[in-house]
């Protein structure tokens, strides 16, 4: 069992910019990578980013790029989103998730642990 823990989220501006940070509690051979997700009130649940625990390859939905960055700390089993030039379509409850090989990075149902989430409302 894995556990993913979310922390950085809250109420910012628009412009403003939050770092996330997810805590894994171990890596095995089911982690390959980590995505970020995000569900907006009312909408399905999103892919926002996803970034490999050894090569530190990185994917972004195409909304995202040039705004935000993912990045990891292998010693620290820990995953951050920078999330800058935020905007109010980025109010959502964030949550990142843990992936085996194989399957597409964007598949919520590729992702076999998830954390419980961490809110960020961006106001106009």
């Amino acid at each position: 069992q894995v556990q993913l823990v979310e922390s950085g989220g809250g109420l910012v501006q628009a412009g403003d910019s939050l770092r996330l940070s997810c805590a894994a509690s171990r890596r095995t051979f089911n982690t390959y990578a980590m995505g970020w997700f995000r569900q907006a009130p009312g909408k399905e649940r999103e892919f926002v980013s996803a970034i490999t625990w050894s090569s530190g390859s990185t994917y972004y939905e195409d909304s995202v790029k040039g705004r935000f960055t993912i990045s990891r700390d292998n010693a620290k089993n820990t995953v951050y989103l920078q999330m800058n030039s935020l905007k109010p379509e980025d109010t959502a409850v964030y949550y990142c998730a843990s992936k085996g090989i194989g399957g597409r990075y964007y598949d919520e149902n590729n992702y076999n642990y998830w954390g419980q989430g961490t809110q960020v409302t961006v106001s106009s």
